[in-house]
């Protein structure tokens, strides 16, 4: 192989890595994995969120079965304060877990507040997986607040 050839050989491998590295820093063809994946739930104004197992790590998501106690007399739906979430106009929400990675966001009613537990007059079914940690960011990923 020539000299002259050599060189041309070695400039046509530079320019094939460049334009490789060009198209992966622009988005190109290469695959990008979205953490998550935001669906309109059929029939509603609330959203599925999605999750990738890696997203879900990264969040610290943790659940907790929302618990069904005896309460001053009266059987009662009980979850922790930490997973509340309340909207602007007064409503309080928490995040519930169908499915692995899979949280919704399920209006309920709260009757009073006993130190890190909400005790609930509306929610969901007991043994519901409620969201405790990773509420505000879930918030954040249903929302599309800081994109």
């Amino acid at each position: 192989m020539k000299r002259s050839q050599r060189w041309f050989l070695v400039a046509m491998i530079f320019a094939g890595l460049q334009l490789v590295a060009c198209t992966q820093a622009t988005g190109g063809p290469s695959t990008k994995i979205e953490p998550a994946m935001v669906e309109l739930i059929p029939g509603t104004k609330l959203n599925r969120v999605v999750l990738t197992e890696r997203a879900a790590q990264r969040l610290d998501i943790q659940t907790t079965p929302l618990r069904d106690e005896q309460v001053k007399g009266a059987q009662r739906k009980l979850v922790p304060y930490a997973a509340l979430l309340y909207g602007l106009n007064g409503e309080t929400w928490i995040y519930t877990s169908p499915a692995p990675l899979t949280y919704m966001r399920e209006a309920i009613t709260v009757d009073y507040i006993d130190g890190d537990t909400a005790v609930l007059l509306e929610g969901p079914p007991v043994d519901t997986a409620v969201v405790m940690v990773g509420v505000a960011e879930l918030y954040g990923t249903d929302t599309g607040i800081g994109k």
